[in-house]
């Protein structure tokens, strides 16, 4: 298992938009959400990233940019970088000067932006929570056994049509949350930034896991 596995959490959120409910509120707020969303060329986000456990005493605080481009992106995130140009997947981590080199899975589980902002599912219940200055909270909650979370906190900022952020509860007590504290859309991405060069980063081990 790699070792930023966790980092995927992230790209929950862009499944969780769009998840068919019962609760037509949600469904309809979601469903704004993810089509302009889906309208954006690129993507440029900036977050902040806490996970905590009270029990275990473990607060972890990280700051993370997320560039996308199609099924492109970009990760970087606590001195690791996630890079995918749709076919190919590298994992660098620089303290340990090593790159996982993967391939992109064709299932229906693998991870683009893309996919995950245009498929449609019936695996979350959504229940809309509140609407309080200019805030709109949903609580969403997977409906097949075997998912890692027990709900979500969702938070829509209600004037730009944004997620502004999310809180995922883990089986496991672990509370992860996610604030989005820059939303760029449509911004001048080259398409080298979503592949890995060697030749940037002589002496580093190179684990190809295809």
């Amino acid at each position: 298992m790699k070792k930023i596995i966790w980092l995927i959490a992230f790209f929950l959120i862009t499944n969780l938009l769009l998840a068919q409910s019962v609760d037509k509120k949600a469904t309809a707020i979601l469903d704004e959400i993810s089509a302009k969303t889906k309208a954006y060329k690129t993507l440029l986000i900036e977050f902040s990233y806490t996970m905590e456990n009270t029990k275990e005493k473990i607060k972890d605080n990280f700051n993370g940019i997320l560039l996308s481009k199609g099924d492109k992106y970009k990760l970087s995130i606590a001195g690791q970088e996630v890079i995918c140009d749709g076919t190919t997947s590298w994992t660098y981590l620089k303290d340990a000067r090593e790159v996982q080199i993967n391939d992109v899975g064709a299932d229906d589980d693998s991870f683009t932006p893309t996919k995950m902002l245009s498929s449609y599912n019936d695996n979350y219940r959504s229940k809309f929570i509140e609407d309080k200055n200019n805030k709109q909270v949903i609580e969403l909650i997977p409906l097949k056994k075997g998912k890692s979370f027990s709900k979500v906190i969702l938070t829509i900022d209600k004037l730009k049509k944004q997620v502004s952020s999310f809180v995922m509860f883990d089986k496991g007590g672990n509370t992860f949350t996610y604030m989005v504290n820059k939303f760029i859309t449509d911004p001048p991405l080259a398409d080298k930034e979503f592949a890995f060069n060697k030749a940037d980063h002589p002496g580093i081990e190179v684990v190809d896991m295809r």
